[in-house]
């Protein structure tokens, strides 16, 4: 099994979401600690994840929640550290209505090839991505795309609980990288 690395979005990932969710219940998962989960600072998400990254023994996955989606992508231009892959969920549009300001320093996001395997996992509704920018990302990325359906950003509010669909998604992901 991999080590998978948590990336939570802005304000951090709460007690209903699933990446919290799922940490409890798998040791496998540890989550990345910025020093500011409301005020991100890009350059200190990014120094956070490399110092996650090379804590594990072998590559880790890694599992992004919208913001920090943005994050994989500005770190993977950066730093050459190796990861097995990245599972990310619900992509925000950065020039979307609904973008937080305080996030304004991961914009523009690093349009190139992705250099390990992704897979994005977007709702038919999020409030703060829509599916043609998403599938724009997709390409750019060379990410893979799944559409489950409306679930709005794939969060807490979204009442989804531990989301099976969603692990059932990044086992049939990780089952398929390197080991």
């Amino acid at each position: 099994m991999h080590d998978i690395i948590t990336l939570p979005g802005l304000g951090g990932s709460g007690d209903t979401h699933w990446q919290t969710l799922w940490e409890r219940s798998d040791a496998c998962f540890g989550r990345f600690q910025p020093t500011s989960w409301d005020q991100p600072e890009l350059d200190d998400w990014e120094q956070s994840l490399e110092r996650a990254v090379r804590r594990c023994a072998k590559p880790p996955v890694l599992v992004a929640h919208s913001l920090a989606c943005l994050l994989v992508a500005h770190w993977a231009a950066r730093f050459p550290s190796a990861i097995a892959g990245a599972f990310l969920v619900a992509v925000p549009d950065p020039e979307g209505a609904n973008f937080p300001a305080e996030a304004a320093a991961f914009k523009p996001v690093p349009d190139r090839a992705l250099r390990f395997p992704s897979l994005i996992i977007a709702s038919t509704n999020d409030p703060y991505g829509s599916l043609e920018v998403t599938q724009r990302h997709a390409r750019a990325w060379q990410s893979g795309l799944i559409v489950p359906g409306a679930l709005g950003h794939i969060n807490g509010s979204s009442g989804l609980s531990d989301w099976p669909q969603g692990r059932a998604l990044l086992d049939a992901f990780c089952a398929g990288l390197p080991r």
